[in-house]
């Protein structure tokens, strides 16, 4: 299995992680207003909350995934980064949700309704979480086509923590009838 502090393949080289460092992987998507513009602008203001430049996948154009009927169809990615030393998951994911509401996401009222943004913490480090708040690694991060595709880009022989196989591995097994498209530049 890949330990954290080794070198991570992404596709714009490689992002060195410090022993002393925990490597985190966020998923962003968008499926109300301009999508596209919304995830560009969230990558852009999480450089912010990295220690080095921010390792991220492509666009992706998928499938609404337990969303109510009619729902659009979502922009997706993944970014990898190496949070300040002071950074907790707790104190990542509190920022992550004020991105969220910054950019126009309200409180829900439909579980999985159309957002402007959401942010999801897949990975913190090693670290493990199960409160009402948090629950790393993701629950569902590993069965998911729309973050396995952008983290099987950027990181795809990333194991997932609790999982076996690659984040390349994974992807391979998940069903085809989850559509994804990747977005030209």
């Amino acid at each position: 299995m890949r330990e954290f502090h080794e070198l991570t393949r992404i596709n714009e080289g490689t992002l060195s992680v410090q022993p002393s460092q925990k490597l985190a992987y966020i998923a962003l998507g968008s499926n109300l207003g301009d999508a596209r513009r919304n995830v560009l602008q969230a990558i852009e203001q999480l450089q912010g909350f990295s220690e080095r430049p921010l390792q991220k996948s492509s666009l992706w154009k998928t499938r609404p995934v337990d969303c109510p009927p009619g729902s659009a169809d979502f922009v997706n990615a993944v970014v990898a980064l190496i949070p300040r030393a002071e950074e907790t998951p707790e104190s990542l994911l509190k920022k992550l949700q004020a991105m969220e509401r910054e950019l126009g996401r309200a409180p829900k009222k439909v579980l999985n309704e159309a957002r402007p943004l959401d942010l999801d913490l897949i990975v913190f480090g090693d670290e493990r979480r199960a409160t009402r708040e948090l629950i790393l690694p993701h629950p569902r991060a590993h069965q998911r086509r729309f973050v396995l595709q952008p983290l099987s880009e950027i990181a795809p022989d990333f194991i997932l923590p609790g999982q076996s196989n690659t984040a390349l591995q994974l992807l391979n097994k998940v069903s085809p009838d989850q559509k994804i498209q990747k977005l030209s530049s």
